[in-house]
């Protein structure tokens, strides 16, 4: 299990959202673009993973009860989705990763044994 301000090193990654808490552990991530999906497979407390940047990450990371929002790719939400986000004390992580990159980086992080 990583806190997300580990995974937040892990990634290269910048807090958008400052003054959140980021020492919660999370061993989960949802690594998609399509919320559809997300809704529909995610589970409660999971980081959703993603490339969009629109509000409607935000809402559906609210209604699957995610703990966090990692952006890939070097994209970045405009103002009125961060505040969104900040205000329902959901942190956004933007990194340069691609989500493979992301998501490869992260795992090789998490302790415990692995081949």
């Amino acid at each position: 299990m990583l806190t997300l301000r580990e995974m937040l090193v892990v990634v290269g990654g910048e807090l958008l959202t400052p003054g959140l808490d980021l020492d919660a552990g999370c061993s989960k991530i949802f690594a998609s673009d399509l919320m559809s999906d997300v809704l529909a497979f995610s589970e409660p407390g999971s980081i959703l993973m993603t490339g969009l940047v629109n509000p409607h990450v935000v809402r559906t990371a609210c209604l699957v009860d995610a703990m966090a929002i990692i952006i890939v790719q070097g994209k970045r939400p405009n103002a009125d989705v961060v505040d969104e986000a900040a205000a329902k004390k959901l942190p956004i992580i933007a990194t340069g990763c691609s989500m493979f990159e992301a998501c490869s980086r992260i795992s090789r992080s998490l302790p415990g044994d692995r081949p």
